[in-house]
């Protein structure tokens, strides 16, 4: 199946549910190709930025299931090959 890259934008306002995200970022952990954290404690968020290589159907679920966590905004900007 042919895959993309994309970059997906994290932007956690409750903190309390790092747990969750961690999970949903661990079960697609074969494609993802790196992130990066970024705590804003003056803000209280956190950002997070996610790069994938895979199918445009897995990461439509990602994003879809890290959207549908209270609490956080995910957004996702794919390559435009």
């Amino acid at each position: 199946m042919e895959t993309r890259i994309a970059l997906i934008g994290i932007i956690v306002e409750d903190l309390s549910i790092t747990d969750k995200i961690n999970d949903i970022l661990h079960e697609y952990a074969a494609y993802i190709v790196g992130r990066m954290g970024i705590p804003y404690k003056n803000k209280g968020v956190a950002i997070i930025s996610v790069v994938i290589d895979a199918p445009e159907t897995v990461i439509s679920s990602v994003s879809g299931k890290l959207g549908m966590v209270k609490g956080v905004n995910a957004k996702v900007q794919y390559t435009k090959k």
